[in-house]
């Protein structure tokens, strides 16, 4: 990704993640629910790092919409 980002780009990457995050979390409840709990944690695993990127393209975002009104 460059450095900057059109505010489209960002929000429809800040989708995509949280997208990704949530088919994450609907898997390790899966397997938690069926008795993989070491599993569930297991696959959890990724949705920090999804989150941490998307709070991230936020910040670009907003970013962008303040200078762009400057």
């Amino acid at each position: 990704m460059s450095p900057v980002c059109p505010d489209w780009f960002c929000v429809t990457e800040i989708h995509s993640k949280l997208n990704e995050a949530a088919r994450l979390a609907k898997s390790a409840e899966a397997c938690a629910l069926a008795g993989s709990v070491a599993e569930g944690v297991s696959v959890s695993m990724d949705i920090e790092q999804l989150i941490y990127e998307a709070g991230r393209l936020q910040d670009a975002a907003s970013l962008l919409n303040r200078l762009s009104r400057e």
